[in-house]
Order: C-alpha cells, then sequence, then structure tokens
C-alpha cells in the first residue's frame, strides 16, 4: 500500500508532494518533492501509483465543493474545533477563483479510481483519495497549543517555526503507530532564504498529508475525525489517543 501526500499549489502554484510505503510494519519515505504544474502531479503519480496499485491520496485543498456561496460544513467545523489552535480552515465555494483547480485535479483523481473514501475499512487495500487539512492535522498529532505559524511572518519567525516542525517529525512520527522513518530527514537542514523555505514548507506539508492518510488507512474512524460527509465535503483529521467525537458533523 502506498500514501501519496499532496500538498496542491490552489492557484498557479507548485505543489509539495510526499509518497510513502507501508512495509515491515512501518512508513518509508520514497519520494518527497515539489512540482510546479497539475499535469506534471498528474504524471507523478501515474508512476508512482499505476492503475493496478493500492494506493491512498490525501489532498491539502478542497476537493468537493458543493455550495454556491458561504462556507462548506467542513470549513465550519474544522472553525469549531480547531479555531481556538488558530487552525480555521480557508472557507471554499464554488464562486472562489481556486474552486475550479481543487474540483478538477479530484475529479482527475477519480478518473485514475480514486475514490472518495469519508468512510473507510481499516487496512483494505484499494485506490482511495481523501481531504486533508494538515494545520489540524499536527495540532492533534503533536500535542499543540496552537499551530505551528511558518507560512506568514518575518523570515527568521518562520525558519524557526519550520525548524519546530522538522523535530516534531522526526521524535514524534517516528514513534507513533504507525511508525515513520525518518532516517531520510536526519541530516535535513532549514534554508536561510525565503524561496528555499518555502521549497521545504511545501515538502514538509506533503509529507503530513501523506502521513494522515497512512493513519486513516491504518486505523479507520477508530483514531480519526472525519468533519463533514461526501455530500457535503469532508475533512480526515488525525487523532493519536482516539478521543471522541470519532465523526464530527
Amino acid at each position: 500500500m502506498k500514501f501519496l501526500g499532496i500538498d496542491l499549489g490552489w492557484q498557479s502554484g507548485a505543489s509539495g508532494l510526499c509518497c510513502l510505503t507501508w512495509q515491515d510494519d512501518a512508513l518509508h519515505i520514497k519520494d518527497l518533492t515539489r512540482l510546479d504544474d497539475i499535469q506534471s502531479v498528474l504524471s507523478w503519480i501515474d508512476v508512482l501509483a499505476p492503475e493496478s496499485d493500492p494506493a491512498l491520496v490525501a489532498v491539502d485543498a478542497p476537493t468537493l465543493i458543493p455550495n454556491e456561496g458561504g462556507m462548506r460544513l467542513p470549513d465550519r467545523l474544522a472553525h469549531r474545533y480547531f479555531g481556538r489552535y488558530h487552525a480555521g480552515c480557508y472557507p471554499a465555494n464554488l464562486g472562489r477563483p481556486f474552486a475550479q483547480r481543487t474540483v478538477s485535479f479530484s475529479l482527475s483523481l477519480e478518473g485514475r479510481q480514486f475514490a472518495h473514501a469519508p468512510t473507510i475499512q481499516a487496512q483494505m487495500p484499494g485506490r482511495y483519495q481523501i481531504e486533508v487539512f494538515p494545520h489540524a492535522a499536527m495540532v492533534n498529532l503533536f500535542n499543540l497549543p496552537r499551530i505551528l505559524k511558518y507560512k506568514k511572518g518575518k523570515l527568521a519567525e518562520r525558519r524557526a517555526e519550520l525548524t519546530r516542525l522538522h523535530q516534531l517529525i522526526l521524535t514524534k512520527l517516528s514513534v507513533a503507530d504507525p511508525p515513520l522513518n525518518v532516517s531520510p530527514l536526519a541530516a535535513l537542514t532549514i534554508p536561510e532564504r525565503g524561496a528555499a523555505l518555502k521549497h521545504l514548507e511545501d515538502r514538509l506539508d506533503s509529507l503530513i498529508c501523506a502521513y494522515v492518510a497512512a493513519h486513516w488507512w491504518h486505523w479507520g474512524k477508530q483514531r480519526n475525525w472525519v468533519l463533514g460527509d461526501r455530500a457535503a465535503g469532508y475533512i480526515v483529521v488525525p487523532v493519536p489517543n482516539g478521543s471522541p467525537p470519532t465523526q464530527a458533523s
């Protein structure tokens, strides 16, 4: 089973990409990269998860947008449960400039037989896709009092927060369930310059997406929340301690 994390460029930006594989009772990093355009992302998926391969794709972007205006149900639920951590979702509706791009990407995945999986039978191989939100995932995975603010602010502050994320990945995910083999990340250095910092940010976000995919597949609703549903849109959020609600609606 493979787990593909996509930190999708919502507008025209590049996307961070991570592929994890499940082997010997642990997750291993097969690829961690960044690509400039959607077609390149789809080609990357086709290479790593061709049509015969079981895989779960986790996308950081609103992939189901049924509402013409306002906020989706999963966006409202994210604000309810994670607003106190500064992790409320950006509201999505069909009037937003990114909507066609993100929904079309999900449809391209469906055309590759990746079915939406707001429910799943744990550890059942298949081809699935889910929507995820790295900030909320990190709050729960790392027991944070607030999000890591590496996306905005002064360069030195962003670099310090990205350094924290790197260290949390090394120390927490290596002993999580399922565990991640973090050895390929141990020698990673945090860049000094803004453009390089953004490149690394996108890749680490995609790693979190891929880990959430694996956590959902491994545990299902036993240790994950589902904010929303197939009709209204949904976001899967890991809850390692299994605390309620197992499904939020």
